[in-house]
């Protein structure tokens, strides 16, 4: 099954759409037939659920960057900054590799044991 992300203004995510590949054999055939479904010329992009095009799988709320070519998830805090290879949000400290479940603390810039 391939995938297609509507766009809105600004290039945000507004949904996903599945469409058959005896359909989609094209990112173009998948465009035209939703658009042809749904009666307008909304913008549509594909999208894979491995990431193997546009760096993420399209999540509502996501932007599509065209420079990049990349669905790039909400920036989830303000010290966290874009890594150009995976167009992901990273912390500015390394999450802590040690089984544990942590969240992170903005105000403090590191990552919290979540108390069980």
């Amino acid at each position: 099954m391939a995938h297609f992300a509507k766009l809105t203004v600004g290039n945000i995510v507004e949904k996903v759409e599945v469409v058959s590949n005896d359909i989609a054999t094209t990112e173009q055939a998948g465009v035209e037939f939703l658009q042809n479904l749904y009666k307008n010329k909304d913008i549509w992009k594909q999208t894979s659920y491995n990431n193997n095009i546009r760096k993420n799988f399209a999540g509502i709320g996501f932007k599509y960057d065209e420079a990049r070519d990349a669905f790039i998830p909400p920036k989830p805090f303000d010290s966290w900054t874009l890594n150009e290879t995976t167009c992901r949000w990273e912390a500015p400290v390394a999450y802590p590799n040690d089984g544990q479940g942590y969240k992170w603390n903005e105000t403090n810039q590191t990552w919290d044991l979540v108390s069980e």
